[in-house]
């Protein structure tokens, strides 16, 4: 017989950055998950990746107080600001695109740069074909204020 499932909670959490502390613990902890438990291994599970991804997490949480929890793509953002080589900036230290997107450019990409995201990226967008997937990227892309050529 399968587990009650009680909820689901999604979280972006930097890679190996998952810690009792706000916002990960309370999160968890007013659910009745075990967050050391969780936080050891999503940290296992994303040691590889780079420290600056927020990775988009998915937490099922059952009435056994069990849970599962799967871990997606980084966010596109990462990926644009990481393929327009943007420096980490300010008290976080993380790459920052335009103050005003539309009016000052932060960077320019190319339309490739674009299209090998947007194929990383394809399995987590509700899109249908690359062409689809390219123009989610790219609405990503003009909301954070990197300029596509081509």
């Amino acid at each position: 017989m399968a587990k009650k499932v009680i909820g689901q909670l999604k979280l972006q959490i930097p890679a190996g950055g998952a810690n009792p502390s706000p916002p990960v613990g309370p999160a968890l902890g007013q659910r009745g998950i075990n967050i050391m438990e969780f936080c050891k291994a999503f940290n296992a599970k994303t040691q590889e990746m780079d420290k600056q991804a927020k990775i988009p997490t998915i937490i099922t949480y059952y009435a056994d107080k069990s849970f599962t929890f799967e871990i997606k793509q980084p966010t596109a953002s990462f990926f644009l600001k990481q393929a327009a080589g943007l420096k980490p900036v300010g008290k976080r230290n993380r790459p920052k695109g335009s103050e005003a997107p539309g009016r000052v450019v932060a960077a320019t990409i190319t339309a490739a740069q674009v299209r090998q995201i947007a194929e990383a990226k394809m399995k987590d967008l509700n899109a249908n074909d690359i062409e689809g997937a390219m123009n989610i990227i790219l609405g990503s892309a003009k909301s954070i204020g990197i300029e596509v050529k081509g």
